[in-house]
């Protein structure tokens, strides 16, 4: 259910009157939790506009699943507000909840392997995961810190390499690396995501241990890539 349907769904004329305690009390709690994540998205929505935000968001319920996320335990390492503090675990920081929807289901049905992802993922509904991931979605997109321009990577991730059939990064994943939705198809942010991550998955691709993208597409990507172009587009695109 979509956030506004979800928000006025349920009113205190539908309950008994037993329960109209409690339903005050939620109220009282969604008001404030409301209040603060539209606060915090309002940013979001200056940047990017509203209907790319609301593509972004998708239709699960971000008041719900920011106490989801708190109860699953996904902000103890994703971070509080979508910005992971470890080199090794992704942000999902104003990534497109669509994307992280299919990243759980197939951590859930094992089609992506991670011992610890195939656990946290192995009890969570549909409505959960659409929560969750429209949570981390509405917060503002992850963004990295450039230290200098890499021409290496920034000539393959605008241009990419014809002659290898190699496809520019930015053609999939946006300018900037900021992700975007074309044909159905939910292409992630990658900019700003952490270098380590970054460079496990980019290898994992190449080394067909992942093997959950559209049509094996960044298996093909990633097998094209020698270590020095690998390593220097984890270090160009962390920094965007």
């Amino acid at each position: 259910m979509g956030f506004c349907r979800w928000l006025f769904a349920v009113t205190p004329e539908t309950k008994p009157r037993r329960a109209r305690a409690h339903w005050r009390r939620r109220s009282q709690w969604l008001a404030v939790s409301t209040f603060a994540l539209l606060a915090s998205a309002k940013t979001v929505f200056a940047e990017q506009g509203a209907e790319l935000s609301l593509q972004r968001i998708g239709s699960g319920n971000p008041v719900a699943g920011k106490q989801k996320s708190a109860d699953e335990r996904c902000q103890e390492c994703h971070g509080e507000d979508g910005n992971s503090g470890d080199v090794r675990i992704p942000s999902h920081a104003g990534q497109y909840a669509g994307y992280l929807v299919k990243q759980l289901s197939d951590f859930k049905s094992g089609a992506r392997s991670h011992e610890i992802m195939n656990v946290m993922a192995a009890d969570l509904t549909q409505e959960d995961m659409a929560d969750i991931a429209a949570y981390f979605a509405s917060q503002k997109v992850m963004r990295g810190d450039r230290i200098a321009d890499n021409p290496l990577a920034k000539n393959l991730f605008v241009n990419g390499d014809a002659a290898r059939d190699l496809p520019a990064c930015a053609s999939c994943h946006g300018e900037n690396g900021k992700g975007k939705i074309a044909d159905n198809v939910i292409y992630p942010v990658i900019g700003g995501q952490r270098r380590v991550y970054l460079r496990s998955q980019l290898t994992n691709w190449k080394l067909g241990e992942r093997k959950n993208s559209p049509e094996a597409v960044m298996n093909k990507v990633a097998k094209s890539l020698n270590d020095d172009e690998l390593n220097a587009l984890v270090e160009y695109l962390s920094g965007l």
